[in-house]
């Protein structure tokens, strides 16, 4: 009996967390979500799975989402495998001849398309991509001396983006591209998901980090920022409270909403569920920044 009373709590539970997104769903739907994947949520195996349902389910339900994700880990780890060192500076990854071809292996060769099979078998249909097919992402050099072959995004043409969902299918994007010449570049992730989702007139920007999002003292969970506007994160950025690795997060998010995007968000991929949490309720799961107070 006890069982059983149990057995239907549960499914009432379901059944009114459904009935509480339905707004959210009816909100969103036919709306580009770009998010872009990486950090824990890409190495935990119960996570990743997670994750890759999650996105599924978004476009289940009538959502469109596009996938930028990263690999940092795994390429170091073919590096060491290849007895290349990595190396770094200012944060970038210094990325020589070798790095290079390294880089657009692991990327474009095995994280790409292990994701593209992991939504297939999760139910979706999901095409791997990286800025070099369909002249995607136009790449030119980052500027900094001693780095190699670091790049930015010089341009973004949408069309095999468009096609792709508009047939709904579900792009993973890697963050490897070209320039002019030919010559491959890797592009930090953070950077071209934000760029995408300019270029595509995104609804959301969702950075998935290993942090709970913006944290007034980042010792302290507690004290997540829950949403603040352009004016207020370049505040935080100037008063010290974001800081290091957390500077070009919200630099690339503010950079995204100045060119159109309607909310961008920085959210802890180590929660289960915490791309569904932020996007289908009001209380969310990290920080969400607006273009201004009253834009969102």
């Amino acid at each position: 009996m006890l069982d059983q009373e149990f057995i239907q709590r549960e499914e009432a539970t379901r059944v009114r967390v459904l009935s509480e997104a339905l707004p959210y769903i009816q909100q969103f739907s036919g709306r580009t979500i770009v998010v872009k994947y990486g950090g824990a949520a890409m190495k935990d195996g119960n996570l990743k799975e997670t994750v890759i349902r999650d996105i599924v389910f978004l476009s289940c339900v009538g959502l469109r989402p596009v996938v930028v994700h990263g690999g940092g880990p795994e390429i170091n780890s073919w590096l060491d495998k290849l007895g290349i060192e990595p190396q770094f500076k200012n944060g970038l990854r210094v990325t020589d001849a070798a790095t290079m071809d390294v880089v657009e292996m692991v990327l474009v060769g095995r994280v790409n398309k292990e994701l593209v099979s992991l939504i297939q078998q999760a139910g979706g249909v999901a095409v791997g991509l990286c800025g070099k097919d369909g002249n995607l992402i136009r790449a030119r050099p980052q500027g900094q001396e001693g780095i190699g072959f670091v790049g930015e995004v010089s341009s973004i043409d949408v069309k095999l983006i468009n096609s792709l969902v508009n047939s709904g299918y579900i792009p993973v994007v890697s963050s490897v591209a070209a320039d002019d010449s030919g010559q491959a570049y890797n592009i930090n992730a953070d950077t071209v998901a934000g760029e995408l989702a300019a270029a595509l007139g995104a609804e959301k920007l969702i950075l998935m980090t290993d942090t709970s999002g913006i944290l007034r003292d980042y010792k302290d969970a507690s004290t997540l920022i829950s949403k603040v506007d352009i004016q207020e994160a370049r505040q935080l950025i100037d008063s010290g409270i974001v800081s290091g690795g957390m500077i070009p997060k919200v630099n690339c998010c503010v950079r995204s909403l100045a060119q159109g995007v309607r909310a961008a968000h920085i959210i802890d991929g180590r929660l289960p569920h915490a791309l569904l949490l932020e996007i289908f309720t009001d209380a969310g799961t990290g920080t969400m920044i607006v273009a201004s107070d009253f834009a969102y």
